[in-house]
């Protein structure tokens, strides 16, 4: 039996619904105040009916709490007096429907059983998609088939290179790989090969025993033994010394190591699962990478597409990006506006999708206000090192210049117009002016 709570004020209404929905199945319960409903939805709930005004707050608040804390439940709002932007917005933070009172019991019915056939659909889509596939967020072409060569390469123990350029998430493929194959419950050790010295490397690959160099006060397990039954990934394997290549692959032909300054040989059953942004195939030319390396390492290569081959993916990748970090600073998530999207797009991204998650990062903790439009996002993109722009007037340009200027101080003091007047060296009513001039926003 579905679950359904009605938040409302009006005790006629929360009577009539309780009784007309208990009728249809549901199993309800009722709050009068938002305080009421948290107290209620500590408990999984299935459906809420929320109403815009309550006496303690506004439902929107709560919608907004509810979409982030559960956010597979169905929540549609309800008001006798709601503007536009109000429904706008309850729609942008999640509100499968907004309704307006009266209610009508026979669409306020088709509503909930077309919310139902919804969340029957997103928990069917769960249940396909499989739980390796969590983390890699993307719907376009190259993504579906690179999930499908992960898919393929993940049931097998067979050792993986994955190449591409930086912050495209190749360890993120490396991780998807290990949970796709049936080491999926062992252990995995990631190794940046290009963080530790290279005096260091072989000890931290293979393990020491007490004595060996100094400071070795006693014998420690290197990450091979560590990843023993499971999966070690080595980002960046371009980055080992020909010494290190030459040690790591004796453990790869013989599936045995020693620890630095031991003689005894230590089996292992490890998948190896390499990544770098290198082009191995021209170090190999040069002589920094050894052949035979590469060959044991390239039996299945997997390349993880540049985020500007991949754009449509770009709106998910916002807006997944923006829900992970509103939950790690306890924020509520932002909307990102169509023209925002667009600036977005129009960016070359030579950082990749690391970049893309720094940029939303930036703009959750410093816009002002729920929404961020393009302004926000001109005012942090960074300009393109040699770019020639486009001849135009000079009074255009100067435009152009203080209204950059304008949203970047504004963006930098969280919407404070005293701050930000203070920043440019304007008085606060010459900058009020400015913004009208310039066209843009100003607090009302």
């Amino acid at each position: 039996m579905p679950t359904l709570l009605i938040v409302d004020d009006e005790a006629n209404i929360r009577s009539s619904l309780d009784g007309a929905l208990s009728r249809e199945g549901y199993q309800v319960d009722t709050a009068a105040t938002l305080a009421a409903a948290r107290a209620r939805l500590a408990e999984a709930c299935d459906f809420v009916l929320l109403d815009v005004r309550l006496p303690d707050g506004s439902g929107v608040d709560l919608l907004a709490e509810i979409k982030h804390t559960a956010p597979d439940t169905i929540v549609i709002m309800m008001s006798g007096h709601a503007t536009i932007d109000t429904a706008v917005q309850a729609t942008r933070l999640g509100a499968f429907d907004f309704m307006e009172k009266p209610l009508s019991l026979e669409r306020l019915l088709v509503t909930l059983r077309n919310a139902d056939a919804t969340r029957s659909l997103r928990a069917e889509n769960r249940r396909l998609k499989p739980r390796w596939a969590a983390a890699i967020v993307g719907r376009s072409g190259p993504i579906q088939a690179l999930m499908h060569q992960i898919e393929r390469a993940g049931a097998s123990s067979a050792r993986v290179l994955v190449l591409g350029e930086n912050g495209t998430g190749k360890e993120l493929v490396a991780r998807a790989l290990h949970a796709a194959g049936p080491r999926r419950d062992q252990a995995f050790v990631a190794v940046n090969c290009s963080a530790i010295p290279e005096e260091l490397i072989e000890s931290e690959l293979f393990g020491h025993e007490r004595g060996s160099f100094t400071g070795a006060t006693q014998s420690r397990r290197g990450r091979f033994e560590e990843a023993h039954g499971g999966t070690l990934f080595l980002d960046e394997v371009g980055d080992l010394s020909l010494r290190a290549q030459t040690k790591l692959l004796r453990v790869l032909e013989e599936d045995e190591l020693s620890r630095v300054g031991g003689n005894r040989p230590i089996k292992v059953d490890v998948r190896v699962v390499a990544a770098t942004n290198r082009d191995l195939v021209e170090q190999v030319r040069l002589g920094l990478f050894r052949s035979d390396l590469y060959f044991r390492l390239h039996v299945i290569p997997l390349t993880v597409p540049p985020l500007r081959e991949r754009m449509e993916d770009l709106p998910l990748l916002v807006e997944h990006f923006a829900a992970a970090i509103a939950k790690e600073t306890g924020q509520r998530p932002k909307t990102f506006t169509e023209p925002a999207l667009e600036l977005l797009r129009g960016h070359a991204f030579p950082g990749n999708v690391r970049e893309l998650r720094n940029l939303v990062e930036r703009l959750t903790i410093m816009a002002p206000g729920a929404d961020i439009g393009a302004e926000h996002v001109r005012a942090v993109l960074p300009r393109v090192a040699g770019a020639t722009p486009a001849p135009a007037r000079l009074s255009e340009a100067v435009q152009d210049f203080e209204r950059t200027q304008i949203e970047a101080a504004l963006l930098s003091t969280g919407g404070n117009m005293a701050q930000a007047a203070a920043r440019l060296g304007l008085e606060r009513s010459h900058l009020y002016k400015k913004m009208r001039k310039l066209g843009l926003k100003t607090e009302a």
